[in-house]
Formats: structure tokens, sequence, C-alpha cells
């Protein structure tokens, strides 16, 4: 994931989609990178919780989903939630940190997010790989495990722990009162 986020981010940095709005995308790239590298370390944590339970909802009901409609709308809206909700995601900051990381390099966009976000040049400094790492990769991946697994994968399992063994010993009553 990291490896192809870098990638991306490399792209559109040099396709010249940050200079739109004379530079003000590049500037918003520098905030929320920011932003993000500058949450609270229990706010990261819960709003990754938070973000992870949408998103494997939304893959348990894709995968639930018997054709291509319901597959879209089943991962659209949780989604949905979580991009609205501005909850973090390990994989989508690989994106949104480094795309603001490297616009620092960018003069234009650098000075517009200081004029328009009133970022100083010592806040602007916190922007940096090991700040993001810290600060944000770290307690937001670890609340993204959480939340999948606490609150998806650890109660999906309960339910269904039994379901094999179920499932099983009905196959065995039927098979036996065939040839009874």
């Amino acid at each position: 994931n990291m490896i192809g986020a870098s990638v991306v981010v490399v792209l559109v940095y040099f396709s010249g989609q940050l200079n739109m709005s004379e530079g003000t995308l590049g500037a918003y790239a520098i905030k929320v990178a920011y932003t993000k590298v500058n949450l609270d370390y229990s706010a990261a944590f819960t709003s990754a919780i938070l973000c992870n339970i949408l998103v494997c909802l939304a893959v348990l009901m894709a995968y639930s989903a018997t054709d291509v409609t319901g597959k879209i709308f089943a991962v659209f809206f949780p989604i949905l939630a979580f991009v609205v909700g501005g909850f973090e995601h390990c994989v989508a900051n690989m994106y949104y940190i480094p795309i603001g990381m490297l616009s620092l390099n960018n003069d234009t966009y650098k000075n517009m997010a200081m004029k328009l976000y009133g970022l100083t040049e010592s806040q602007l400094s916190t922007l940096n790989p090991g700040n993001y790492i810290i600060h944000n990769l770290l307690p937001v991946t670890i609340g993204n495990i959480v939340g999948g697994m606490l609150f998806i994968g650890v109660p999906l399992y309960v339910l269904y722990k039994n379901q094999e063994k179920i499932e099983k010993e009905s196959n065995i009553q039927s098979i036996g009162k065939m040839y009874s």
C-alpha cells in the first residue's frame, strides 16, 4: 500500500493537479497533512477505530451482496460516511500526508497555506516523516486494527463459530432420516 500510495503521490504532484485555483489545492493538501500529523494520539486512535468499523462493514456487505449493483451500494455508503466523518484510515493517510509533505517543496503552495490557513514556518516544520509515522501512521494503524478486529471480526466469529458444527450435525441428521 505504501509503495502504491507513494507512486500516486508523485504522479499527482508532477501532474500539476495541485495547481488548481492558483495553488489553493496544493495549500489545502498541506493543511490536511498538517492537521493529520498533529492530531492528539487518542483522537487519531479513536477516529481510526470508527473508520475501520465502517470500512469492514463495507467489505462485509459487499461480500454478502449478490449482484454488482448491490456491491456498489454496499461499499459506497459506509465509505461515504467515513470520508464525510473525517475518520482516519492508515492507507488513505499514506496518500494524504505524503502529498502534503511533498507540497511543502513548492513555495506557492507553502505560502498559500500560510496565508489561507494561518500556518507558520514552525508549525509546518512538524510536517515531517518522523511525526507522520509516530503521530499518525502508528496510532491510526493500531486503531484500524482494533476497529476491524474488535468491533467486526470478533463479534462475527462469536456469532458464527458454531455455524459449521450446526450445519454438519443437521446434514448428518438429514442423511440418517433418508436412510431410516
